[in-house]
């Protein structure tokens, strides 16, 4: 385009660039229907393929958007939905099925048998969740002159049980695997502690207001930094009536609150580093905290570039993936510091 910014307004004619693999190929509203086992088995013959095609175009996407869509382009969102719908049953089979063995042999403390059903359950409620957030793509708005998306709300809900699940799965494997480190007991160690925990919560929190802004595609929005577009502040960052809307519905809004919540995240990062220098640490705990730097700003340069160069499809899921992984250093350091002896 030839200014830096869409408004609010212009952003409902753009058509849609989704974050996360689904999205980012436009794919996630090609099925339909689901069904846990019938749709293991995709369409082989031209028949099944065309009666595929057929009930994919008696739904809104397929209208307004996709209305001049082929065949062998159908195949293609088809099966890049279907490749997201097999690697959740994939996942929850790695979870379900050596999860049975080892109760069955009796290796799991009563404990670690309470978090396994716990992990398992999330497994189930995160393909429930999926599905549910599809459905709300699928729905006729005849009052909206809106593309159709799924809901922001839904879409974050997904990815927050996600983000919960892989979370805890990581907690649990962290806690399990790694020694325990003897250090005594410090005022230090304890507020290095506290800044850690305020410090993950605040990365998932950036984490989670992603998925608002892939759900209103809020990264086409301002296509500037720092600045959005000329100001500071935009002049459309509070346009919708309640102000509360805003937060979760005006997409100029959106991108401004994650803009603040990576800049806090990365200054927090920092200041827990500079932090953790004055403090004696082992060196595994040493390199956690170092590692969480290192991605934090990895994770602010692939964010800038990714608004900068229009959200690119590659660049868009390389944030993406970096997100969870500064997420990953961000546990991997309280896994660290709980060791430390109350």
């Amino acid at each position: 385009p030839p200014v830096s910014h869409f408004s609010s307004v212009d952003l409902l004619t753009v058509r849609p660039v989704h974050i996360s693999a689904p999205r980012l190929t436009e794919s996630g509203l090609s099925m339909v229907d689901w069904h846990l086992v019938k749709e293991m088995k995709p369409p082989r013959t031209q028949q099944e393929w065309e009666a595929e095609f057929q009930k994919y175009q008696q739904f809104p996407e397929f209208k307004i958007l996709n209305h001049d869509m082929t065949l062998p382009e159908f195949k293609f969102i088809w099966y890049m939905e279907y490749s997201h719908r097999m690697w959740g049953r994939v996942v929850g089979l790695a979870y379900i099925l050596p999860a049975a063995y080892f109760w069955h042999r009796g290796w799991l403390s009563r404990p670690l048998k309470g978090c396994v059903l716990a992990l398992c359950g999330l497994v189930c409620f995160q393909g429930l969740l999926g599905w549910y957030m599809v459905k709300s793509g699928l729905e006729e708005k005849p009052d909206s002159y809106d593309i159709p998306r799924v809901s922001q709300y839904r879409l974050a809900a997904h990815l927050g049980s996600a983000l919960v699940l892989y979370s805890a799965s990581l907690w649990t494997g962290l806690s399990l695997l790694l020694p325990q480190h003897k250090l005594p007991e410090t005022k230090q160690l304890l507020r290095l502690k506290q800044y850690a925990h305020g410090t993950t919560a605040l990365i998932f929190l950036t984490a989670l207001s992603g998925a608002f802004v892939a759900g209103l595609d809020a990264g086409l929005v301002y296509n500037s930094f720092p600045k959005m577009g000329e100001r500071w502040i935009p002049d459309d960052l509070l346009a919708f009536s309640p102000v509360l809307r805003n937060i979760f519905e005006n997409p100029t809004t959106v991108q401004f609150d994650h803009r603040i919540l990576g800049i806090a995240s990365v200054t927090a990062v920092t200041a827990l580093y500079l932090f953790s220098r004055k403090i004696p640490l082992p060196r595994r705990t040493r390199m956690a905290v170092t590692s969480l730097l290192a991605v934090a700003c990895m994770q602010v340069g692939l964010g800038i570039s990714t608004l900068l160069l229009y959200v690119p499809t590659p660049l868009a899921a390389t944030h993406q993936s970096g997100s969870l992984a500064l997420l990953s250093m961000a546990l991997w350091l309280m896994s660290e510091l709980r060791r430390v002896p109350k």
